[in-house]
């Protein structure tokens, strides 16, 4: 029987290292693209609430972004009560150019409250900018270099993609983040392998809500969001029903270095946690069947090689050690590229089999919290999707 487990997990590897679309090598980054015979005009929208804390630095970044374009910015603020729009205007005021601070009506019925900011942010965009051709969606907490903007326009333009995103850097300080977060990164590439999302032929589709430039037909295409209204993992669900309008749309997503950075505080383990519990049950559809057989997933991946090698003196079984050193050295093997965008030493990848314990602890979390009727929380509102 052991024997058979560690084979299972050397065969599960070989799976993930060969046939997932090389989601392990991290290697879609932002590349440069020749500059547009003329540069198309740009609307950002940013939904915030409460976002005081970071609301001033991405406001300034957003003003201080060398696109050669027009540029318009709209703050669609959702009822913040600690002066998140007062920084933002006195932010913006330092620049020569104009922020737009739209007030977030009341959230309606089967609305997620990000969904519903953004919404009416761009409908405001379609007041103030009714000839932009692409709308930059963006976080509160999310720092754009001064290029960022440019590269991502120019990229769209060569290739024509409807939809072009950008993985933020995460805040990886302290602890608990340097070891968390660039687990989380793999995970999610594990989930939403790159290079099969880029591929046009490929029905995957993924992108990272920080940071999306999406052309404004596409957006109108589907409906604005509306059609992903209730979706708490709304990144990609917005990804998917963009590639999903024809068989032609092209999508792009990438891993960010210094182009675009998450200014969320992740130092405590409870961000990190808090983060993942808040959407990984709806991940899963809601379904306690698929939440047990992740549990067994991820304790056959990543928990049976290690646990068979610690305990070889006891066993001496040859045959299962040689299967679980072999799954252990891909495990470590595919981790590496992602640690070392992160600045990590290789030694940590020993750590990777750690980190997935305390993930699947957090899914289990994030159903408990649902079944208690507190799934979904954030920013003082409890979501439930099934998106």
């Amino acid at each position: 029987m052991l024997s058979l487990i560690a084979f299972a997990a050397f065969a599960a590897w070989g799976w993930l290292t060969l046939l997932r679309g090389g989601f392990w090598r991290a290697g879609e980054r932002l590349d440069d693209k020749p500059d547009p015979a003329a540069w198309p005009e740009v609307v950002a929208v940013i939904p915030a609430r409460d976002e005081a804390e970071t609301i001033g630095d991405v406001i300034r970044a957003h003003m201080a972004a060398d696109y050669p374009g027009k540029l318009s910015v709209i703050l669609a603020d959702d009822g913040s009560g600690d002066g998140t729009g007062d920084i933002a205007r006195a932010a913006a005021s330092e620049s020569e150019r104009t922020l737009e601070i739209v007030s977030v009506p009341p959230l309606p019925e089967g609305w997620t409250g990000k969904l519903w900011a953004v919404e009416n942010g761009l409908k405001r965009a379609k007041e103030i900018a009714p000839e932009a051709k692409y709308v930059l969606l963006t976080d509160a907490d999310i720092a754009l270099a001064r290029d960022t903007l440019s590269r991502l326009v120019a990229k769209a333009e060569d290739r024509d993609f409807a939809l072009v995103s950008l993985m933020a850097r995460l805040d990886s300080r302290g602890r608990w983040a340097s070891f968390l977060i660039p687990a989380f990164i793999y995970f999610f590439q594990k989930l939403y392998p790159f290079s099969r999302a880029n591929d046009p032929d490929d029905n995957m589709a993924a992108a990272a809500g920080g940071c999306m430039l999406a052309r404004r037909e596409a957006i109108e295409g589907i409906g604005g969001m509306a059609r992903i209204k209730g979706a708490l993992i709304d990144d990609c669900a917005f990804a998917k029903a963009i590639k999903d309008l024809t068989p032609s749309t092209k999508i792009w997503v990438g891993l960010a270095s210094d182009e675009a950075i998450s200014l969320r505080d992740n130092r405590e383990l409870s961000s990190i946690w808090n983060m993942v519990a808040r959407t990984a049950y709806a991940q899963l559809h809601y379904s306690a069947l698929l939440l047990a057989g992740t549990v067994l997933g991820m304790a056959l991946i990543y928990l049976a090689a290690p646990l068979i090698l610690l305990t070889a003196f006891w066993h001496w079984n040859f045959a299962a050690i040689f299967y679980a050193a072999g799954a252990s050295c891909l495990m470590a093997y595919t981790y590496w590229p992602t640690l070392r965008l992160y600045g990590r030493a290789p030694w940590e990848a020993a750590l990777l089999p750690v980190a997935a314990g305390l993930y699947t602890a957090m899914a289990v979390s994030s159903a408990l919290r649902h079944m208690r009727g507190d799934g979904g929380r954030w920013k003082g509102r409890t979501y439930s999707s099934a998106i």
